[in-house]
């Protein structure tokens, strides 16, 4: 059976990769309230994709890119978009935090209009408002509830609807499994220039550290890795239209995670931003994947009649 019609089995993933996402977040948090440096634990994260994704390209010999400009462009707003959340929830419980990140959907409808100049109908224009609409029921200006922490999931979601934009137009360039290492390297190198010409002294905490810690580290590392394969795989087994709108179950994951291992529940306004959150971003996500469908198969189309 082909991989594509398989889209059970590639929601399965989705929900596996939500999971991972969440019990990171959660991880990063209790890590951080143990007093190791953020920036070790990214670089942590980053290594571990590095050196788990060149082990497995090394056996298909396949280390080229084609574009290296856009892998490291990528790599910048990846990483960028990976120190907003590290640091945002060590200031936020991670559920809001999660929600809040889940803007992505809409600010990609913003940067398209504003910088691709595309066309935006109605209802996108109502799913964007909605979407800020339910982030304000969570933030709550003015209540004090989160305060200036805030700007961290805000500016995760505007790096990586970048990110995503960028992808957008040039994935079919390379091939996913070879971004995926230069985003590991990327990040890996450029944290450990940071960390080795700063003045953080983070390598003696890490040599203090006891062995927990440095398997949680590790931890860190692998999930994140392993989400982001569990995506690509995914989608390799049923179309983004069909995914897309799982991948907020992560609000879910990271509730329930918050709680069990903090004893944060959010509260009911904390609820309902939420739920619009996900509705606004999911029906984006699907309309983003179904227009994008229908102009490539209007190019198919054409090619076919010209031939």
């Amino acid at each position: 059976m082909a991989p594509a019609q398989r889209p059970a089995l590639g929601i399965a993933l989705v929900f596996l990769m939500a999971a991972c996402f969440a019990s990171m977040d959660s991880l990063i948090r209790h890590l951080g309230s143990l007093a190791l440096p953020v920036l070790l634990i990214l670089w942590a994260r980053y290594s571990v994709q590095a050196v788990a994704m060149a082990v497995w390209l090394a056996a298909k010999g396949s280390f080229r890119a084609a574009h290296p400009r856009f892998q490291l462009l990528r790599g910048l707003l990846l990483l960028g978009t990976s120190a907003m959340s590290f640091f945002g929830v060590q200031l936020m419980p991670v559920a809001e935090f999660t929600a809040i990140t889940m803007l992505t959907p809409v600010v990609v409808t913003l940067l398209a209009a504003m910088l691709l100049h595309e066309p935006v109908s109605r209802l996108r224009w109502a799913l964007v408002l909605g979407g800020f609409g339910g982030a304000l029921i969570v933030i709550r200006p003015g209540s004090g509830l989160f305060g200036w922490a805030v700007l961290f999931p805000l500016a995760g979601a505007l790096c990586y609807a970048a990110f995503q934009v960028l992808t957008s137009k040039l994935s079919s360039l390379e091939h996913p499994l070879t971004t995926h290492f230069y985003t590991g390297l990327i990040g890996m190198g450029l944290l450990s220039l940071l960390l080795a010409l700063g003045p953080w002294q983070v390598w003696p905490a890490l040599a203090a550290a006891p062995p927990r810690q440095w398997g949680l580290l590790l931890v860190v590392g692998v999930l994140g890795t392993t989400g982001h394969l569990l995506l690509i795989l995914a989608l390799g087994l049923a179309s983004t239209a069909t995914l897309m709108p799982f991948v907020y179950v992560q609000i879910a994951f990271a509730a329930g995670i918050g709680w069990l291992a903090f004893g944060h529940v959010p509260d009911a306004y904390a609820w309902l931003g939420m739920g619009v959150l996900s509705a606004c971003g999911a029906a984006t996500a699907w309309l983003n994947v179904r227009e994008k469908q229908r102009a490539s198969l209007s190019v198919v189309t054409v090619d076919t009649i010209a031939d």
